[in-house]
């Protein structure tokens, strides 16, 4: 992966570009911003530009071809073992580190998720950044830069990356990928600007699984409460491990209908497959209803965020959404 392959993110391959041909890289970066964006395709063509035989990330060379199998003898990955970055993943890097080179100019560490290192693990890396060795170079990666100790943020370049445009996620889905373009579009604007979520394991919940659950829904009724708790039940049982998704799902039809009683132009909805929907849906709501019901899904993503109980969010949640 080079620079030029890593779609969007101009200033920051701007940044590292001019760093790698002035050779004042920093001795730690922190590359920040939402999941699935390409902070790690960028680290890692970073990596293949420092130890590239022909100092370019060429592709072809036998260094870039083992930073591509990420079994450089000097390109080191640590990532989450269970919840945390362990003390023990730590240190085990730091041995590592201390050695030369053996094949490039720099070893690399590439530190992917660093706010899920535990205190200790955190306390234990940042005496090797407060004491960095002039052929070491080390990255993390965060979605949550908040989480990573202040001290080690204060010893690290930032860069900070934005979520791909909408437009530039669907020309790539449907001119590269051979995506529909109602698919395109729905994918485009579901994935919130990751190309993980677009083209991952959740293209089925976007497209398929998306369509089940809005009719479900939509079917509701506060008078009816036993298919609303089996509809609650079955959502954080089997799909527990995606609501956050599925909300972001509710959110967005939830928007197409105050799009509509607004008058916005159906171009503007994500869910463009299911204009008759949001029209008949929307003859039922009030503005002022949609709006209580984009409250009540905003509370329920921070409450899920905070480890809450997901069967009786989601039984409160529909309610609310019923009613």
């Amino acid at each position: 992966m080079t620079f030029a392959q890593v779609i969007g993110h101009d200033r920051q391959k701007d940044v590292l570009r001019r760093a790698l041909t002035s050779g004042r890289l920093a001795h730690a970066y922190l590359f920040e911003g939402p999941e699935g964006i390409g902070k790690r395709l960028m680290a890692l063509a970073l990596a293949r530009a420092v130890f590239c035989l022909r100092a370019s990330g060429c592709g072809e060379c036998s260094a870039c071809r083992k930073v591509d199998h990420h079994n450089h003898p000097d390109l080191h990955l640590l990532e989450p073992d269970g919840t945390f970055i362990k003390i023990e993943q730590v240190r085990a890097v730091q041995r590592e580190l201390s050695f030369r080179p053996l094949e490039g100019s720099k070893k690399i560490c590439l530190i992917d998720g660093a706010e899920r290192m535990n205190p200790s693990a955190g306390n234990a890396l940042l005496k090797t950044l407060e004491e960095p060795s002039p052929d070491t170079l080390i990255i993390l990666l965060s979605a949550r830069a908040e989480g990573v100790l202040p001290t080690i943020r204060s010893r690290c370049q930032r860069l900070a990356f934005a979520r791909i445009p909408r437009e530039t996620i669907k020309a790539i889905l449907v001119e590269r990928m051979g995506i529909g373009e109602t698919e395109g579009h729905i994918l485009a604007a579901l994935s919130e600007g990751s190309f993980l979520k677009a083209l991952g394991k959740d293209r089925d919940l976007y497209l398929e699984r998306r369509r089940e659950i809005l009719k479900a829904l939509s079917a509701l009724s506060p008078g009816s409460v036993i298919p609303l708790f089996e509809l609650a039940h079955d959502l954080a049982t089997r799909e527990k491990d995606r609501l956050p998704e599925i909300i972001e799902i509710l959110q967005a039809f939830y928007r197409d209908l105050l799009l509509h009683r607004n008058g916005f132009p159906e171009s503007e909805f994500v869910n463009i497959d299911l204009v008759d929907k949001i029209r008949r849906v929307g003859q039922r709501e009030s503005i002022r209803s949609l709006q209580s019901k984009l409250d009540a899904l905003a509370a329920g993503r921070r409450q899920l965020e905070r480890n809450a109980n997901r069967e009786l969010l989601m039984d409160v949640l529909l309610l609310r959404l019923a009613a």
